[in-house]
């Protein structure tokens, strides 16, 4: 059981992170995990974020759905949780990939929220912060995780339980515009890549995923040391594309300047964007490895076709067939905005912008790993 544990926080990590451009909702981890009825289990389980990101993507109809998570630094040393669960969670704040305060997180969970434009996933009411935060009383702007009679879900504060994103806060458009940089050594938000027990097995953070800094009097803050943060030049620009697979989005990824993002089967580079786990024996068969490529190159997106059968480019979404352009052989095309590259019919990726989830949906679950005793649901 300890192994099965280990392998479902391993899932659940890949969907935790403080990327503006990947994240789809803002939470407290330490609320989370005490949502004992969401599994009727012990005090405090981090697999309860995991319970939560899977209600999140079935109300968003789309796997892989990564949440920003604020916490008290209290969490790290929570006796409820298991020595593992608190040596994952310190090991995700030395990655940066949640974001660790000294104080109460409800009001950098709000500002979070504020500045991406972003649902929050929350059972606090805010009644305290509707002032500053008018927009927690619109619809689907604020949803609690709760039990339901088909298991756990997300029940909106006002309105219809759709998680609702509007976008980047003018504010926040200019503060992601910028890269900032921490005077605190090892700042894993804002530095070189962070401190800590897990530094020498770290990846190095990219650059364009800088979370928002924190506003404090109108100045630009480390949320974490609470130091004013200096700016160190313009953000890279980058472009979010998803995958769309039978109809669903399975996953959303960047690509930034001066890199390659390999899709495929199962793409030999270790950063590659892997297909295989969602694909039918026929498409498995026809997809390559690796398939097409995408890359920045001046102001155009750039999808070059790297595959033994061929790839498909779609003007503006269209399905019709006379439409279509063939990529084949090394050929590279510059992407429309709304254009979608075509591996195989119903694999398809294009601008997550423009790209939305359609007919039944069947979700990939991070629980999929978990002991059964471990999760009770709801019937």
């Amino acid at each position: 059981m300890r192994f099965e544990i280990s392998k479902v926080l391993d899932a659940i990590e890949g969907r935790v992170c403080t990327d503006p451009a990947l994240a789809r909702a803002v939470l407290d981890l330490a609320d989370v995990v005490r949502y004992v009825d969401l599994d009727g289990g012990r005090p405090a389980s981090l697999l309860r974020l995991g319970i939560t990101i899977d209600a999140l993507g079935r109300q968003l109809q789309e796997d892989g759905a990564p949440v920003y998570a604020v916490v008290h630094r209290g969490l790290l040393s929570d006796a409820d949780l298991t020595s593992n669960e608190r040596m994952v969670i310190r090991r995700w704040a030395d990655d940066g990939l949640v974001e660790v305060l000294d104080h109460h997180p409800a009001d950098r969970m709000l500002e979070v929220a504020d500045l991406l434009g972003l649902p929050v996933l929350s059972r606090q009411r805010f009644d305290g912060l509707a002032g500053r935060f008018p927009w927690v009383t619109e619809p689907g702007r604020v949803l609690a995780p709760i039990s339901s009679a088909n298991g756990p879900t997300l029940k909106a504060r006002v309105g219809v339980s759709v998680p609702t994103a509007v976008g980047p806060s003018p504010t926040g458009a200019k503060l992601l515009a910028r890269m900032w940089r921490c005077p605190e050594l090892g700042c894993a938000l804002f530095g070189g890549g962070g401190g800590g027990a897990f530094a020498d097995l770290r990846a190095e953070r990219a650059p364009y995923g800088q979370p928002p800094p924190s506003l404090r009097t109108g100045v630009p803050t480390c949320p974490r040391h609470e130091r004013r943060l200096s700016d160190v030049g313009p953000r890279p620009r980058i472009e979010v594309l998803a995958v769309r697979i039978g109809g669903q989005i399975r996953r959303r990824f960047v690509v930034a300047p001066d890199e390659q993002v390999v899709v495929g089967r199962a793409p030999e580079q270790s950063d590659g964007i892997r297909l295989g786990q969602w694909l039918n024996d026929e498409a498995r068969r026809w997809i390559s490895r690796n398939h097409v490529s995408f890359e920045l190159r001046g102001g155009d997106l750039v999808a070059r076709d790297v595959s033994t059968n061929g790839s498909g480019i779609r003007p503006g979404g269209s399905m019709d067939e006379a439409q279509r352009v063939a990529l084949t052989n090394q050929q590279a095309r510059a992407l429309g905005t709304g254009d979608i590259v075509e591996l195989y019919p119903g694999v398809q990726i294009g601008r997550a912008a423009k790209m939305t989830s359609g007919g039944d949906f069947n979700p990939t679950s991070v629980m999929a790993e978990a002991p059964t005793m471990a999760i009770r649901l709801n019937r």
